[in-house]
């Protein structure tokens, strides 16, 4: 990966049975691709041990002493490594899984000063709600939230063979990942220039 290329994790936030964020994740890394300047890693958290149970420290305060599962090796490496972030997330009863916030609560700086989109799904709100919480849990981690993402309503009948029905969908993706290479290399640069304050 050269210096104008950044590594960005398309991170599937739902563990259900029967869960549709994969097909989400699966097309919106074809878009990335198709965008260029970005080595695209979709990670899956279905693929890993995430515990809700936490130990008493923060990870904030532990840095890289924080006793995480063995399972969850992968997980923190692709997290830490990443430049830029989307998040694909459902809605569930007005918010987003457990398991996404559980992955999240397990790490502190590796969402650090760097930027994250939403891609939401759902039934009529289209996992707005979902992604109204996370822009507040994510600000916490001092990760910079990006205005403009996704969202797909009633995504049931909005999709059809792992693709959009709407033709203007691909365009609203080129927007957000517009502003996604924007400020990827924006805060990369400020990363590389000088520690984040913490």
């Amino acid at each position: 990966m050269d210096n104008n290329t950044h590594k960005l994790v398309i991170l599937v936030g739902s563990v259900r049975e029967g869960r549709f964020g994969p097909v989400v994740a699966r097309w919106m890394a074809e878009q990335a691709d198709a965008y260029g300047g970005f080595e695209v890693e979709v990670v899956d958290l279905a693929a890993y041990d995430i515990p809700l149970a936490l130990p008493a420290q923060s990870p904030k305060h532990a840095g890289d002493a924080y006793p995480r599962p063995s399972g969850m090796s992968g997980l923190t490496a692709a997290l830490a490594a990443a430049d830029a972030f989307v998040v694909v997330t459902p809605e569930y009863n007005h918010s987003y899984p457990a398991s996404l916030k559980a992955a999240i609560d397990w790490h502190f700086t590796q969402w650090t000063a760097k930027p994250v989109a939403f891609v939401s799904y759902g039934g009529a709100a289209g996992g707005r709600h979902a992604v109204l919480h996370l822009e507040n849990v994510l600000t916490e981690l001092h990760a910079v939230t990006l205005r403009d993402g996704l969202a797909f309503p009633n995504y049931f009948t909005a999709w059809q063979d792992g693709r959009p029905l709407d033709p203007q969908v691909a365009g609203y993706a080129k927007a957000l990942l517009d502003q996604l290479a924007w400020w990827t290399a924006v805060l990369r640069a400020g990363r590389e220039a000088a520690p984040y304050p913490s």
